[in-house]
């Protein structure tokens, strides 16, 4: 958590020691419960200089809709994963993305942080 988006959630959610005490592991999700939501944190690498893979984004991917089933969540909003600093092709993770959850009712909007902003939405 020491480049990118992560940083800012970092300062805005803190909470980085109940992370680490998680213990998770590449290709898992570490959670944050906050009064009306989670937040998801995807382990996509094991060092924030390294790069992720596209097996270990949708392993993650797969952690977070798993922990959405199983507590009812049916809205996922984030920004454009792994495609900032990590480098990753957004067409690759956008399929991911939508491979991962097609077979759910959850809605993922995806953000881009580019002005102006724009949202793609994924649904059944």
């Amino acid at each position: 958590m020491g480049a990118g988006i992560a940083v800012t959630f970092k300062r805005k959610f803190q909470s980085v020691e109940e992370l680490l005490n998680q213990k998770k592991k590449v290709g898992d999700v570490a959670v944050l419960k906050t009064k009306d939501r989670y937040v998801y944190y995807l382990i996509t690498k094991k060092k924030a200089y390294q790069k992720p893979t596209y097996d270990d984004l949708q392993s993650s991917l797969e952690a977070m809709k798993t922990h959405c089933l199983v507590n009812g969540i049916s809205r996922i909003s984030m920004p454009r994963i792994g495609c900032g600093l990590d480098q990753l092709k957004w067409e690759r993770v956008s399929e991911i993305i939508q491979e991962v959850f097609k077979n759910t009712d959850i809605i993922v909007n995806v953000y881009s942080l580019e002005t102006p902003a724009k949202c793609s939405t994924y649904a059944k």
